[in-house]
């Protein structure tokens, strides 16, 4: 009996096991967006079990086991790693027809070369197998990034991040490339005064520019902006739940700025209109020095008010929002590229309603000089599992081109999440083996197919981001 993950997992045609096997299985790995930890990859991190390298911060996992009824003292509270880790594996029969059911048999089989299958009977056994392994001297942070093939990885870092763990990496020599990536999400927060002026208390320190006013935020931001840069960083990175769009006089504007600074909270009309204006001059710096710029919206963030004051942000408590962006983006985009200050641009939309509306709206600003300019990006968050990239790659090609597609990320904080490049992989390829056997793509085109997969897995990417 073939053991659950073998060869041609997922690929359920001749042809689909051709352009996987032989034009994407092998490529490096490229991700653009990711959240592993700098200082991890400079001290090139040893882990304490398999509990902490896998289920360590990973909601996705968390979310199962609370479904499953499973109690927070296994999941992030004080149980022992052997506890914790017997009740993820009481909860993965659980989880069939769930991606973390693939993904779980995948990280198993990938990185320790484990087929069988996790489930209570076989808990102790594979806890102990994959301990054994990471007791290894060698086995660290860095070896599982080379391990998988990666060429480079952009992690997500605040304007006042010293970048101290990039420096340290790539004065190492490490054989991967590790490049910041600008997210300038908490300088935007202005409806949280308080919160807010602690965080411009941070960034004065770090910008060395005192910030009493709108302009001088952007002065600070721009420093940054420019020391990131030096830094090796061209990619930034845009979170926010609902895609602001409200445009105020600059005076308005100043005024709603400074009663913030001061402590005092403004309207949300304000708010909206203060973050559109923010947002758009870090666009401008975005494009001003070539740098490819991301957009994720739409989720909403920390909705159980009782577990975000006991356990704080990103545990497993976010979920997919029901915001209209399509107005609100193209206005934004129309702004720029009326200015010539549109750059390279990424849309990640968690609402997966939202995939033709995205599809449509970057097809108005391709500008007929740089392949792919504008990205729909891959299935996100919510949607990065077999259906949800389906359907993104599906309206893509629907409403645009898949060819020039930049392809998938992990958007992980975990060292085992690469496997996740090798589902998309499979995912692609059968997509476009079952268009060949369905006679939708003809057989005169394979050599084409064939680049257009390998461009997808990796060419694009490397083009677009020039890393």
């Amino acid at each position: 009996m073939k053991p659950f993950i073998h060869e041609d997992f997922m690929l359920q045609s001749p042809t689909a096991r051709k352009l996987y096997h032989e034009h994407a299985e092998r490529l490096p790995i490229i991700d653009f967006h990711c959240h592993l930890s700098p200082k991890q990859v400079a001290d090139d991190h040893h882990f304490a079990s398999i509990t902490e390298l896998w289920l360590g911060g990973d909601h996705y996992k968390w979310r199962a086991m609370r479904a499953n009824g499973v109690a927070e003292d296994y999941i992030t509270g004080k149980a022992s790693d052997w506890e914790k880790f017997e009740k993820w594996a009481a909860t993965v029969p659980y989880t069939l027809r769930n991606p973390l059911y693939h993904w779980t048999h995948l990280e198993l089989k990938t990185a320790f070369g484990i087929d069988e299958v996790l489930n209570p009977s076989t808990a102790r056994k594979i806890f102990d197998a994959c301990n054994e392994q990471i007791a290894d001297p060698s086995f660290s942070a860095r070896y599982l990034m080379q391990k998988y093939g990666v060429e480079c990885v952009c992690t997500t870092d605040d304007p006042i991040d010293s970048l101290e763990h990039h420096r340290a990496i790539r004065e190492s020599g490490f054989v991967v490339k590790v490049l910041p990536a600008w997210r300038p999400d908490k300088a935007m927060a202005v409806g949280d005064p308080h919160t807010y002026y602690i965080y411009v208390q941070n960034l004065q320190d770090a910008s060395g520019v005192e910030v009493k006013c709108l302009d001088d935020l952007l002065q600070a931001l721009q420093n940054r902006h420019d020391y990131f840069a030096a830094q090796g960083c061209s990619v930034a990175d845009h979170g926010v739940s609902q895609f602001p769009w409200r445009v105020a006089p600059k005076h308005q504007l100043d005024e709603w700025y400074t009663q913030v600074l001061a402590g005092q909270a403004v309207s949300e009309e304000a708010v909206e209109a203060l973050q559109t204006y923010i947002l758009l001059e870090l666009a401008r710096m975005n494009a001003r020095k070539g740098w490819v710029q991301q957009f994720h919206f739409g989720p909403l963030r920390n909705t159980n008010t009782r577990m975000f004051k006991r356990l704080g942000p990103d545990t497993g408590f976010d979920t997919i929002g029901d915001f209209r962006s399509a107005h609100a983006i193209v206005s934004f985009l129309n702004q720029l590229d009326g200015e010539d200050l549109l750059a390279k641009t990424i849309l990640y939309n968690i609402n997966p309603v939202e995939n033709d509306i995205m599809a449509a709206v970057i097809a108005n600003f391709q500008d007929g000089k740089i392949p792919g300019k504008m990205q729909l990006g891959s299935g996100w968050w919510f949607n990065d599992q077999k259906s949800g990239m389906e359907k993104q790659m599906n309206a893509l090609s629907e409403q645009g081109l898949l060819s020039r597609f930049v392809g998938m990320l992990t958007d992980s904080r975990s060292f085992l999440s690469y496997p996740r490049h090798e589902y998309f992989r499979r995912v692609l390829c059968n997509l476009l083996g079952d268009d060949v056997e369905k006679g939708l793509i003809p057989v005169q085109e394979m050599t084409r197919l064939e680049q257009m997969v390998e461009d997808i897995c990796y060419h694009n990417a490397k083009q677009y981001f020039r890393f």
